[in-house]
C-alpha cells in the first residue's frame, strides 16, 4: 500500500488516469475519502496539483472514473439492440452488458462502487451523474414507445430501471459471493414484468 502523503522511494510517477485512481482507491481504503486531500494523492503519485487537474477536475472525478466514455458505450448498446426484441428485454440486457467487468477489475470496481453509493460527500455528485444514466434509458424507452421523452412513462422506466441497478449493486455490496450480472440481471427482469405488453402511443 501507498504511505499517505508521500511516494514510495523508487516508485514511478503516477502520469496516468488509470495509475491515478489506483493511488486514490489506496489512500481512501487507508484513510477514507474525506480525509484524503488532492495533494495527498498527487504527493503518493510523486506529481504537482496541477498535473493530478490535467487529468481529473476534483477528487469526485477520480472516484467516478471515466464515466462520460461509459455513458457513451451504455448509449451505443441500447442503440444496437434488437427493434424486435421487447423493450425492456433490450433494456436489461444492454444494463447487464454495461456492468460486465473483467476479473482483475472486479475488485476496483467494488471499492469505486461502495465510495458512490455509502460516501455522503459524494451523494450529490452521484446523483447529477445518475441523471445522465437514467436519460439514456428514458429516450430508448421513448423512442420504442412512440412517445416525447418527457412523457411520464418513458421518465418512470427510465428512473425504476436505475433504481432496480442501484439495488442490485447494494446487494452485490453487501454479499461478497454475490454475483453482479445475475444480480442486475433478475433486478430488471423483475422490474420488466410491470412494463409488459405495452402499446405505442397512436
Amino acid at each position: 500500500m501507498v504511505s499517505v502523503g508521500s511516494a514510495r522511494t523508487g516508485r514511478p510517477r503516477a502520469t496516468s488516469r488509470a495509475a491515478l485512481e489506483r493511488l486514490g482507491f489506496e489512500l481512501f481504503a487507508r484513510r477514507g475519502f474525506d480525509d484524503t486531500t488532492v495533494d495527498d494523492i498527487a504527493a503518493a503519485a510523486g506529481i504537482g496539483r496541477r498535473t493530478f487537474f490535467r487529468y481529473f477536475a476534483s477528487k469526485n472525478d477520480l472516484v467516478w472514473g471515466d464515466f462520460e466514455d461509459q455513458l457513451t458505450r451504455l448509449e451505443s448498446l441500447l442503440a444496437a439492440a434488437d427493434p424486435d426484441r421487447p423493450m425492456m428485454d433490450a433494456v436489461r440486457e444492454a444494463v447487464v452488458e454495461f456492468n460486465r467487468f473483467d476479473p482483475a477489475v472486479v475488485p476496483w470496481h467494488r471499492q469505486r462502487m461502495t465510495l458512490i453509493l455509502r460516501v455522503p460527500t459524494l451523494q450529490a455528485d452521484s446523483a447529477v451523474r445518475y441523471a445522465s444514466w437514467r436519460v439514456l434509458v428514458t429516450e430508448f424507452a421513448a423512442r420504442r414507445l412512440g412517445r416525447p421523452a418527457s412523457d411520464m412513462l418513458p421518465r418512470l422506466i427510465g428512473s425504476t430501471v436505475l433504481a432496480a441497478c442501484v439495488t442490485a449493486y447494494e446487494q452485490w455490496l453487501a454479499d461478497e459471493d454475490a454475483d453482479l450480472s445475475t444480480l442486475l440481471d433478475l433486478a430488471v427482469r423483475q422490474l420488466a414484468d410491470g412494463y409488459r405488453d405495452l402499446p405505442p402511443r397512436g
